[in-house]
């Protein structure tokens, strides 16, 4: 597993721990792990406080394994959120997956397909667009 050092956020509001699989050169596919902490800010009561952290999770998750520089993705942000299926919100002590893979890219904007499992339940999906930062 491979650290989340090249991502530009930090705490409280880095949502990725560990590239579990790489995306390869042409990024096919690939995923990372975080664990849900009781007391992280974006914890409440237990679980994860807002849905649309899952969405940030799958834009992080894509901008680490898609190996961009640190630098252009401080300045790029979560642009759009399609078709996004929550069908619950994490809770503390859960140990996530974040599986993405890239399904197109207009100059800046690039768009991502993501799922977020605990084990094996899927528990968000959807597509979710991210405006990169220029150099």
């Amino acid at each position: 597993m491979v650290s989340a050092h090249g991502l530009p956020h930090a705490y409280p509001f880095r949502f990725v721990d560990k590239i579990v699989r790489p995306a390869g050169a042409n990024f096919t596919e690939g995923s990372i792990s975080t664990r849900v902490t009781a007391g992280a800010r974006a914890t409440t009561n237990g679980h994860w406080s807002s849905p649309t952290l899952l969405a940030e999770a799958v834009a992080q998750a894509a901008l680490l394994l898609e190996g961009g520089d640190p630098d252009i993705g401080r300045r790029g942000f979560l642009a759009g959120i399609d078709d996004f299926e929550i069908h619950r919100l994490p809770e503390a002590a859960e140990s996530l997956t974040i599986q993405v893979r890239l399904t197109a890219r207009f100059g800046a904007v690039v768009k991502f397909y993501g799922e977020v499992r605990s084990g094996s339940e899927i528990i968000a999906r959807g597509a979710i667009l991210v405006r990169r930062g220029s150099p």
